[in-house]
């Protein structure tokens, strides 16, 4: 809007002046004609308009504010007649309102011209490109180690915006191994999000960030965290607890990118275990896209696994704790006795554990003792697996007798590891 200074100095608030449209050439007379064949009008007839080159003034309708603003369109495309068109351009100096909807209307008819050029200009890329290399890059990138994370949440998070208010109330089936068994539990979208809100937690614990459960909360474990989140919610979760969640996990990110390449080893204790951040935030990577699968399951919603080189590392991790939850399983009597024990270092008795398609890889697990290593020479039985289906087998939404796992060896051996890779799950 512009001001114009009046006779005492008084700024006076205007609508936007805006120019008629341009009369066309063929609304002032045939160019097809001869000029020399035209018949010339004797001067004393000619009307004194024409005599000086001055248009009649038309006649003006009176015409309402609704009326005029339907022939806004008409009036930018200069379809109005003469009375119209100054009715028009009369109504656009006393209404603001009218006269921006003319401007974007006007605006609008030149993207319609037919003689447009609609060629891109031939110097926009190198434009472009002058401009991304001018920029510098971020000074403080993501880990390539956080990435998988990063990615997990901004998949689920993409989910998330596209279901409706309802779906957010349905219900989803989680399930997870303990023992022998699987164990299940009814929940909701909402209330699965919440269950990640409530994990995340133990991280931002670790890094010294808020925790979603309040300050002073006892050391709790995973599940034991989400059950008094759950039972700390005022009314069922909604589709508000959304914003929190992905708040934290944003927070989570740029917290440990600006931290630097020392807060990988930090400890994040889980009551029962400790992982480092490291790994942490790859199992919570994890976790987010298993419970993303089970909301898209809820509703219908087509959901593709992780990228391959973000499953790898899922797998690999899944596989570096394998030696540690067997021998969890040992000290309880899930699982046959060690046969050979060797020494801390030192090559003993293992399981060469193929997976295939993407994110695949071998890995050799070690069977008698959590501080051997799994070696080639010393392997006694052979399970190959598919890559989703394995880390469906360590989210223990599978069972270990369910698994459609190519086996050949050791058949003890093979059981055992099958289900200490279920017992990795839990709520």
């Amino acid at each position: 809007m512009t001001g114009a200074n009046d006779d005492d100095g008084n700024d006076v608030a205007r609508a936007p002046w805006i120019p008629g449209p341009r009369r066309a050439a063929d609304d002032h007379a045939d160019l097809t004609a001869d000029p020399s064949t035209a018949p010339e009008a004797a001067p004393e007839a000619a009307p004194e308009e024409e005599k000086y080159g001055v248009e009649p003034e038309p006649d003006v309708p009176v015409l309402s504010h609704g009326v005029l603003k339907s022939l806004l369109g008409a009036w930018a495309l200069s379809a109005c007649s003469a009375g119209e068109t100054k009715a028009v351009e009369d109504h656009l100096t006393a209404c603001a309102p009218c006269a921006d909807e003319a401007l974007r209307l006007r605006d609008a008819v030149t993207l319609l011209h037919e003689d447009r050029d609609l060629d891109l200009d031939p110097l926009l890329r190198s434009r472009v490109l002058e401009n991304c290399l001018g920029r510098r890059p971020a000074r403080i990138p993501v880990p390539e180690w956080v990435t998988p994370y990063d990615a997990e949440t901004a998949r689920l998070d993409a989910l998330l915006r596209d279901i409706g208010e309802s779906e957010w109330h349905a219900p989803v089936r989680l399930k997870w191994y303990e023992g022998d068994r699987i164990v299940r539990r009814k929940a909701t979208v909402a209330g699965v999000i919440g269950h990640l809100l409530a994990v995340d937690g133990l991280v931002s614990s670790a890094l010294g960030l808020e925790d979603p459960l309040g300050t002073g909360t006892p050391e709790l474990s995973p599940s034991e965290r989400t059950e008094a989140f759950w039972s700390g919610l005022d009314r069922p979760p909604n589709r508000s607890i959304r914003g929190p969640w992905r708040e934290q996990s944003h927070t989570l990110i740029r917290t440990v990118s600006f931290a630097g390449r020392g807060v990988a080893d930090l400890t994040v204790t889980y009551k029962d275990f400790a992982l480092p951040l490291r790994d942490s935030l790859l199992e919570r990577a994890f976790e987010c896209w298993v419970h993303a699968d089970d909301i898209a399951n809820a509703v219908a919603y087509p959901y593709a696994p992780p990228s391959g080189a973000h499953l790898h590392d899922m797998i690999d991790l899944a596989a570096r704790l394998l030696p540690a939850a067997l021998a969890n399983r040992r000290r309880t009597g899930l699982a046959s006795p060690a046969r050979q024990l060797v020494a801390a270092g030192a090559p003993g008795r293992s399981l060469h554990l193929e997976v295939e398609g993407a994110g695949g890889g071998h890995w050799y697990i070690a069977l008698d003792s959590p501080a051997a290593i799994g070696s080639p020479e010393r392997a006694v039985a052979q399970v190959a697996m598919d890559g989703v289906e394995f880390c469906q087998l360590v989210a223990g939404h599978i069972s270990p007798e369910e698994a459609a796992a190519g086996q050949d060896g050791d058949r003890e051996a093979i059981k055992d590891v099958l289900s200490a890779v279920a017992s990795l799950s839990r709520l």
